[in-house]
């Protein structure tokens, strides 16, 4: 049986829930940029020192799930076997990549409102590019780490990105189609031969 989770952590948890949902309800009605931290505490009935306590800024509230899904995959990916061909990390990170379309997708009309978020707003547009590029960089040391060369370690994670962001274009917002589009993607990338691109 598991324990339940100890009063305060549950009323965190419960404070940071209120908040999420409260700034997603204030993005979609007033849009992100008419939106203030000071807004978005008093419809989640919480002090902005609580808001801070949770999130830096507001962006990171459009990111809320997103960290913690990339941590957990990310610690996935370090438990895997090492594997030091190129083939064998792209086949690796095909699977990591699945997976976390998975976990995005889950609450499907998050994952839409937050799509929608990044369509209609270029800085979050740009601060979901550095945290790619920044889980980027924690598989090439990973791979690194576990003896791959460094160009199967900087090649591998930016075809797996390339992958994503191609299926998540095709997708087009639809989390039931992400998942999918995304391992087509990686299906694509191992048809191809040297022949191909010769």
């Amino acid at each position: 049986m598991s324990e339940r989770m100890p009063l305060r952590e549950r009323k965190q948890q419960r404070a940071r829930e209120q908040i999420v949902a409260a700034a997603f309800e204030l993005f979609a009605e007033r849009g992100f940029a008419a939106v203030t931290v000071t807004d978005i505490a008093e419809r989640a009935e919480v002090g902005r020192t609580t808001f801070f306590r949770h999130f830096g800024d507001k962006q990171e509230v459009a990111f809320s799930d997103e960290q913690a899904i990339i941590e957990a995959l990310t610690e996935r990916h370090r438990a895997l076997p090492p594997v030091t061909d190129l083939a064998g990390a792209v086949a690796q990170l095909r699977a990591v990549a699945t997976e976390l379309c998975r976990e995005l997708t889950a609450d499907g009309e998050h994952f839409r409102a937050h799509e929608r978020l990044l369509r209609e707003n270029p800085e979050l547009r740009d601060r979901a590019a550095r945290k790619f590029a920044r889980l980027t960089e924690i598989f090439r040391a990973t791979l690194l780490d576990r003896g791959a060369s460094p160009e199967v370690a900087v090649l591998a994670p930016q075809l797996a990105l390339a992958c994503y962001t191609a299926g998540n274009v095709l997708a087009d917002g639809d989390p039931a189609v992400l998942p999918g589009a995304v391992d087509a993607a990686f299906a694509q990338l191992s048809e191809l031969r040297a022949s191909d691109i010769a």
